[in-house]
C-alpha cells in the first residue's frame, strides 16, 4: 500500500506487539501511515510486521540495510511479501549497493515500495561528522548522498527538515523527502538535533513527516495525531 494524501507517519517505536497494534488500529483516519523500525523487527518478525499492516495504513519498514550489494538486494527480496509501503537503505553503501536494491524491489512489481537512502541521521550534527572522517557540514554530506541516491535509481533520501530546501533546489519536486526529527511547538527534542515543528517542514515540501513520541506518548495518542494533522492543513492548502 503506498502512502496517502496525509503526510504524517507514526513511528510505532515500541518491541510491543501489542501496543504497536492498538496503536496503529487506533490511528488509522489521522495518520497517513506507520513506521515501524529495526526494534520492533528484530524483536517481533515479519508476523509482528503483519500484524501491524492488518491495520489497514501503509507501513514505512525502517530496517536501514547497509551491506554489501547482493546482501541488500536479497534483505529487500526478503521483505518484499510484506508488501510495504517504503523500505531503506544507507546511501554510504554506495552506488552499486543502491542500486542492486532498487533492482530487487522493482521485482515487485506493481506492489514495488519506494525505496529511500538514509543520509545523515537527525541525531548527528558537525562535530559528529567529523568523528566519523567525514569533513564539512551536515547539509554537504546529505546533499552529496542524495544526488548519489537519485543516479542509483532510488525514489527519494530520509533527511533533515533544514535540508528540505536546498534538496528540492538540487533534485526537482519529484524526489521523495521523508522527514524524521519532527516536533510539534513546545515538544521535547529529546536526542534528534536537527528538528523543525510538522508546520514548517510540510510548508518547505516534505513529502512524509515522521512523528514518534509526541503522538506516542501522549496522554491521547488518536487525539495528538489528530491535532498534529489538522495544523497541517493551511500548509497543505
Amino acid at each position: 500500500m503506498r502512502p496517502s494524501g496525509n503526510p504524517v507517519f507514526c513511528a510505532l517505536d515500541t518491541t510491543d506487539t501489542a501496543r504497536a497494534v492498538t496503536l496503529a488500529r487506533s490511528l488509522k483516519g489521522t495518520v497517513g501511515g506507520l513506521k515501524v523500525g529495526m526494534e520492533f523487527f528484530n524483536a517481533n518478525g515479519p508476523d509482528g510486521f503483519r500484524q501491524v499492516a492488518e491495520a489497514g495504513l501503509p507501513v514505512f519498514l525502517d530496517l536501514k540495510l547497509h551491506d554489501i550489494p547482493n546482501t541488500v538486494a536479497g534483505g529487500i527480496r526478503a521483505v518484499l511479501p510484506l508488501k510495504p509501503a517504503i523500505v531503506n537503505v544507507h546511501a554510504a553503501g554506495g552506488p552499486a549497493m543502491m542500486r542492486a536494491a532498487a533492482d530487487a524491489a522493482a521485482e515487485a512489481g506493481d506492489s514495488r515500495p519506494l525505496v529511500i537512502a538514509v543520509t545523515v541521521l537527525t541525531s548527528m550534527d558537525e562535530g559528529d561528522l567529523a568523528a566519523t572522517g567525514i569533513s564539512g557540514t551536515p547539509r554537504d554530506q546529505v546533499l552529496r548522498l542524495a544526488s548519489l541516491a537519485r543516479e542509483s535509481g532510488l525514489d527519494g533520501v530520509v533527511c533533515s527538515a533544514h535540508e528540505i530546501e536546498p534538496l528540492r533546489a538540487e533534485l526537482g519536486p519529484d524526489f521523495k523527502l521523508i522527514v524524521p526529527g519532527i516536533r510539534p511547538a513546545g515538544a521535547d527534542v529529546a536526542d534528534q538535533k536537527r528538528i523543525m515543528t510538522p508546520e514548517q517542514a510540510c510548508a518547505l515540501g516534505a513529502d512524509i513527516l515522521v512523528i514518534g513520541r509526541p503522538i506516542t506518548g501522549a496522554e491521547d495518542p488518536r487525539r495528538a495525531a489528530e491535532d498534529i494533522s489538522a495544523s497541517l492543513a493551511p500548509a497543505l492548502g
